[in-house]
């Protein structure tokens, strides 16, 4: 389904009730950010996996939706304006771009906290190997995606084979440092549901991962994330395939809670496509909604102040970042 045809489908249904409202019930609309903290950039949406709840829709096929050296370097002058304390790569496979090395090597003297979210899988590729070294020598924190402890439910979400190559990568991570207290090698996973409900309590289940993955395949990390699953891309198109949209949107809008849209991660982030557009989160890039009124579309065109201003752009996939006790980037927004 196309972006504009997804937006259409999350705006027309008569049986939920506009995100909008529910802001304006705990007078909170309209949503305006707050100081910019994180620069979150999309490298591309090249990936050497094709997974079923892909919300970016990533996969081998996607060659040409890479971001390019000069659209980095756009990113790496502005950065260095915004004051943003963190910057978070993803894709796809960030690995993947061709121009990752060079730019975490550039990112590094900033002082900034480096994140980028990998797969796990694309570390056992012999190409792409390197980039644990790589990773570490820069104080990268590593974010991976893992859905379940079990092989069974990994497998089920994300292909034959990834439970047993993502352990795999994750004890080469180990080896490297990660993971370990006092290295200064962050190594986070994150979990979210392989099917049409909400995740369970971030809390209890880091403590289930950390139990299960120590004891059975001798492996640490230091935090685990929940991530709702939002209404969009592959996992809109499997809701509508399975007869669940109703039904899961029910879920979201019952459990939502206003407590967490003080720390949804549009507020404090921006999100940069592959090509250098800006949005106001990774969910509304792959929906093709752009940043509202005057602020910048583009990177070239970067303006804190303006940014500043704008409100952020909503729409009824909200509900899966403010369900209950919230979902972002970093796990839950409220305990």
């Amino acid at each position: 389904m196309q972006p504009r045809d997804q937006v259409r489908h999350l705006s027309h249904s008569d049986s939920i009730e506009f995100f909008g409202n529910k802001l304006h019930q705990s007078s909170q609309f309209p949503l305006q950010p707050s100081p910019l903290d994180i620069f979150q950039i999309n490298v591309g949406k090249l990936c050497n996996m094709t997974c079923s709840h892909c919300h970016v829709e990533a996969g081998p096929d996607k060659i040409e939706e890479n971001m390019t050296r000069d659209t980095f370097e756009m990113c790496l002058e502005k950065i260095k304006e915004s004051g943003a304390s963190t910057i978070d790569l993803t894709g796809g496979a960030p690995e993947m771009n061709p121009h990752l090395e060079w730019f975490i090597k550039k990112l590094a003297p900033l002082n900034k906290t480096i994140i980028v979210r990998s797969n796990l899988t694309i570390l056992r590729v012999p190409k792409y190997a390197k980039f644990i070294d790589i990773f570490a020598e820069n104080n990268v924190c590593v974010v991976a995606s893992i859905p379940c402890y079990t092989e069974e439910t990994t497998d089920k979400q994300r292909g034959k084979l990834t439970f047993k190559r993502s352990i795999d990568a994750l004890h080469k991570l180990n080896a490297k440092g990660y993971g370990h207290p006092n290295t200064g090698l962050i190594l986070n996973l994150v979990h979210n549901p392989v099917g049409a409900f909400l995740p369970g309590p971030q809390s209890p289940l880091e403590e289930d991962y950390k139990r299960h993955f120590s004891e059975e395949h001798g492996i640490i990390f230091n935090q685990l994330f929940c991530i709702t699953n939002l209404p969009i891309s592959r996992f809109l198109d499997y809701l509508i395939q399975s007869n669940q949209y109703d039904s899961y949107m029910s879920v979201l809008v019952n459990a939502y809670n206003p407590a967490t849209v003080e720390n949804v991660m549009c507020k404090n982030t921006l999100s940069v496509g592959w090509d250098g557009r800006l949005y106001d989160c990774d969910f509304n890039q792959m929906l093709e909604l752009p940043l509202s009124g005057n602020a910048p579309k583009h990177i070239r065109d970067f303006d804190l102040n303006a940014l500043l201003k704008r409100n952020i752009v909503i729409n009824n996939h909200c509900y899966g970042c403010t369900a209950g006790a919230g979902s972002s980037c970093q796990g839950e927004t409220t305990s």
